[in-house]
């Protein structure tokens, strides 16, 4: 049985919404070999100790209750997950847990390559890949690191061994990458590669001011102007909330996501469970549960169950980003999962 988010918020109030929660993101560390500008801070953050961090045993127990209430999808993220060992055999005891459908993993493709025979073998055949650029010099300036190449030998290996869908990710930025935007769309008439444009979202204290942040309105007007008109396509089961586009003589489809220009949180389908174990309704809200405690202090699978449904009752309508007084995320994006 699927569980609804219509769950009474509050002892007393009525149900509000009849959101379907089957997704789950799971971020395994916060570690990452790249310090992009729009996820890292602006000053130096200590990273969580190894005690803290949840073992992929927690992790597990987690997932078997999740799915029990319903969860179908699980995507891996970090920090960087490819960073953190055992992550392959940590994969393949997800894909027996019963219901559990559709496993995916986000990452920033610069470890992709050596881990390539690993990634098969687990039986991942769908990854999203973090790609702003195109050049390799304003590549280095928005991650810090000279590695585009790496990347790119990576996302050209994953699509030599038939990983489908391939989903690259590019967080447009005013004066920095924006004129990658037109290159990296013209991407689907070459290979088969789903390109996603994203909002950039303000949290924590990050390197990008908010003048540089580009609206979807914007990016897909120099989109078309790259492709020609675009055609709307369906969403799939296991879709997020990108709305999903192809074009003429295109390989590949184009993606909008816009969390800022237009709120899409009544089609939202997932939990947030970050490397230390805190349990999120929303990225865009500072509500989290420590459902790790619960499990390292015996609690039963019904216990585990509970703290998942009370997650699910506090999943907000919506955010306040774009509004003249939006709630300040204090969390960084590395700590809670991209």
């Amino acid at each position: 049985m699927t569980y609804l988010s219509s769950l009474p918020h509050s002892p007393g109030e009525t149900p509000r919404d009849n959101r379907t929660i089957n997704y789950l993101r799971i971020s395994v560390t916060d570690r990452c070999n790249l310090a992009c500008r729009y996820c890292v801070p602006k000053q130096d953050l200590p990273f969580v100790t190894h005690a803290d961090v949840a073992r992929y045993e927690e992790l597990l127990t987690i997932v078997e209750a999740a799915a029990e209430l319903g969860i179908t999808k699980i995507r891996i993220t970090g920090g960087e997950p490819l960073v953190r060992k055992g992550l392959f055999g940590f994969i393949k005891n997800l894909s027996d847990v019963p219901g559990i459908e559709d496993i995916a993993i986000t990452t920033n493709g610069v470890l992709l390559e050596k881990n390539m025979d690993a990634l098969v073998a687990s039986g991942v055949r769908r990854l999203n890949i973090s790609l702003d650029t195109l050049s390799p010099e304003i590549f280095k300036q928005i991650t810090g690191k000279d590695r585009h190449a790496k990347v790119w030998r990576g996302i050209m290996a994953a699509h030599d061994r038939g990983i489908a869908p391939i989903k690259l990710n590019m967080v447009p930025l005013r004066g920095i990458n924006e004129d990658d935007i037109e290159k990296m769309a013209r991407l689907v008439l070459s290979y088969p590669f789903h390109v996603r444009f994203i909002e950039y979202m303000p949290m924590g204290n990050s390197g990008v001011t908010m003048d540089q942040q580009m609206l979807i309105p914007e990016i897909s007007a120099r989109v078309e102007a790259a492709l020609g008109s675009l055609t709307p396509m369906g969403k799939g089961k296991h879709d997020g909330p990108a709305r999903r586009f192809t074009a003429k003589h295109a390989l590949g489809e184009i993606g909008f996501i816009s969390p800022v220009s237009s709120h899409f949180c009544h089609q939202c389908n997932r939990l947030r469970l970050t490397s230390t174990g805190m349990l999120r309704p929303c990225l865009l809200h500072n509500y989290e549960t420590d459902i790790l405690s619960i499990v390292r202090n015996g609690g039963t699978c019904d216990d585990i169950k509970s703290v998942i449904l009370e997650t699910i009752a506090n999943k907000p309508l919506q955010h306040s980003l774009g509004e003249k007084a939006p709630e300040k995320i204090n969390s960084q994006m590395f700590t809670i999962g991209g």
